[in-house]
């Protein structure tokens, strides 16, 4: 770092330090007496580093301009549903309730009813503007209750009084976008299975004056679910899936919203995503949104409605909290122990392999695997003596790979010779860093649903090198959080979280060998670049999750063997896989990698903003 850009930093946080009010200074204390110290200082810099495209100013050019709210109003729609709006009401600020309400008769679709159970028979004044509201617009309708029956029991007031085609939830301080039930019906009107529709969402100041902290969201994502509502607002559901799963549980209260979330999608034919910030989510001081210590009870409330989906699926798991409160663990205990057959492709590099092995064999804890080296065209003495010594070990193979470089072809030929029921495709350049790495992604691998797991993958300066794959990113297909160090936990802890994944690297992969089969193996055409991508491609293909597990940590020294792609004929190489790519996967790289989101930038590796044609311009 340059004497300027330290400048710069102590410059930047003095200004923030300016900023921090009593209250901001209080959670401040809060959350370094949870993490302690050194996690504090860790969150503290990633919560308040310069964002690379301020959201501020993107957000002002995403939203909709008059014209395009205007064009919406006059869209019709073949068979456009009812929208049932659901909003639980209890002791709600004047302020926020007219808010609330107004952003929904201002919406651009029209075909919508408000069911709001007001739990505040008390609060005469919150009586008045209801009832005003009411006779304002006959689309809206009030339960005014006895007493506070507590959230979920509020809600499922207000959810007996729906008429509509779908549900959807708004809290009695939020707000939606004007164009949120407009977007919901198109998305509707496109995937007539869809039974449930979620939205993007953002955070906005009480005086609505800044919106900030935005979720970015991928399409429907198990493995994220069961790691974080990721899903949160705006939920919408069809109002028969809605009613078949009994509404919303008090026993859950706190994580209500989560627990029917999840009973949900269990239950939906179709989960659909529109990729667009469509809620409003207002932070205060008692908001969860902003001070999450406020609601210990909600966190715990999660871990049981994530067992209850477990147990449901049918699936074994552990739930822990993490010390990012609302974001979990779910540990996949392992069943029987089945035979890994481990997987690595060799030429020369005697101390490379060396370190590699003796580090799967020294740490790793689960016992029942097999080792197949495939020598690929090896001259020296050195790395044939050490052949000979480790052919000792009864659980080292050799088996020769004659021709030319190809990564695929290698790995395929190596399959020939595995016995065992899992595949483990692993570099020789790779070391174990922790010592359950093969059981944890044995466990996650053994679930039916799942095809494949990745690892995360760290350079021996302690940054990462790989957390998952994003297709598309770079041009074809990149690895995330590139470079960040290790104990950063990324965009919304993305990082660190259990979920799936279009692709992740064959540097450190497991998959079943039925499904590696199925898949039909690697793609020989693709003989050094994107045959992983590729692969894991063929096995979403065929309805299996691919699994990032931030879990199993390994450090990665880099390909040393092959050398740059800086020959003519590896650049023609390169750019002959490139195309196949792009002749075999049109489809994934036009629309986009569903487990991304489309707003997010394919240039960089750290959930940036795509910039938007227009920033900076005034709108008209």
């Amino acid at each position: 770092m340059s004497k300027g850009d330290s400048a710069g930093n102590k410059i930047q946080w003095g200004r923030l330090l300016k900023k921090l009010s009593p209250y901001t200074i209080q959670k401040g204390l809060r959350y370094l007496k949870h993490y302690g110290p050194s996690e504090f200082w860790v969150r503290l810099h990633e919560r308040f580093e310069p964002e690379e495209i301020p959201y501020g100013p993107w957000y002002e050019t995403y939203a909709p301009t008059k014209e395009v709210l205007d064009k919406q109003k006059k869209h019709r729609f073949k068979n456009g549903p009812l929208f049932s709006i659901v909003v639980p009401a209890y002791r709600t600020p004047e302020l926020f309730l007219r808010q609330m309400m107004d952003s929904l008769i201002n919406q651009t679709y029209g075909n919508w009813e408000l069911c709001l159970a007001n739990a505040s028979p008390e609060d005469l004044k919150m009586n008045r503007i209801l009832e005003d509201y009411k006779k304002r617009d006959s689309r809206i309708h009030i339960m005014n209750l006895k007493e506070n029956l507590g959230i979920a029991e509020n809600t499922n007031c207000a959810l007996s009084m729906a008429k509509g085609d779908f549900v959807g939830f708004l809290d009695h301080d939020d707000l939606l976008a004007p164009d949120a039930l407009y977007e919901i019906a198109l998305a509707a009107e496109e995937n007539p299975l869809a039974d449930v529709i979620y939205t993007d969402e953002d955070k906005v100041t009480t005086d609505l004056s800044e919106h900030f902290q935005p979720h970015f969201k991928p399409d429907f994502n198990l493995d994220l679910l069961r790691s974080n509502n990721y899903i949160c607002h705006f939920f919408t559901v069809r109002r028969k899936i809605a009613e078949e799963v009994g509404g919303f549980r008090k026993e859950f209260d706190g994580a209500q919203d989560y627990d029917f979330i999840f009973r949900c999608v269990e239950k939906a034919r179709s989960v659909a995503h529109v990729p667009k910030i469509l809620y409003h989510w207002r932070t205060h001081k008692s908001s969860t949104a902003d001070n999450p210590a406020s609601k210990m009870y909600a966190f715990e409330a999660g871990k049981r409605a994530i067992e209850g989906n477990l147990k449901r699926s049918g699936t074994e798991g552990t739930v822990e909290c993490t010390k990012d409160l609302g974001f979990y663990r779910v540990k996949y205990p392992v069943k029987g122990q089945p035979l890994v057959s481990v997987i690595i492709p060799n030429r020369e590099e005697k101390d490379t392999l060396k370190s590699c092995l003796e580090s799967v064999l020294e740490k790793t804890t689960y016992q029942n695997y097999e080792i197949i080296i495939v020598e690929n065209n090896s001259s020296s003495e050195e790395i044939f003596n050490y052949y000979r010594e480790i052919s000792q070990n009864p659980r080292i193979r050799l088996v020769r790979w004659k021709k030319e470089f190809n990564y695929s072809a290698i790995n395929n030929f190596g399959v020939k010779s595995a016995k065992g029921e899992y595949l483990l495709f692993l570099n020789n350049d790779v070391t174990v860093i922790d010592p359950d790495w093969m059981s944890e992604l044995l466990g996650v691998c053994q679930r039916e649903e799942v095809g494949a797991a990745g690892v995360k993958l760290l350079y021996p300066d302690d940054t990462i090198q790989h957390a998952g794959c994003v297709v598309g990113m770079g041009g074809i297909a990149g690895n995330l959080f590139v470079n960040m160090p290790s104990n950063r936990t990324g965009y919304l802890h993305k990082a660190s979280l259990l979920q799936d994944m279009s692709a992740v690297t064959a540097a450190c992969m497991m998959m079943k060998k039925s499904v590696f089969e199925q898949a039909g193996g690697f793609t020989e055409e693709l003989a050094v670049a994107f045959n992983d991508v590729d692969l894991c491609l063929k096995v979403r293909s065929h309805g299996h999750l691919i699994v990032y597990d931030p879990y199993a940590r390994l450090y990665h020294y880099e390909s040393k063997s092959r050398g740059a792609e800086d020959s003519k004929e590896k650049v023609r190489r390169f750019q002959s896989e490139i195309e196949y790519m792009r002749c075999h996967w049109p489809e994934i790289l036009k629309n986009g990698d569903p487990y991304y989101n489309k707003n997010l930038s394919l240039t960089k590796w750290n959930y940036s903003l795509k910039p938007l044609p227009g920033m900076g311009k005034k709108k008209g």
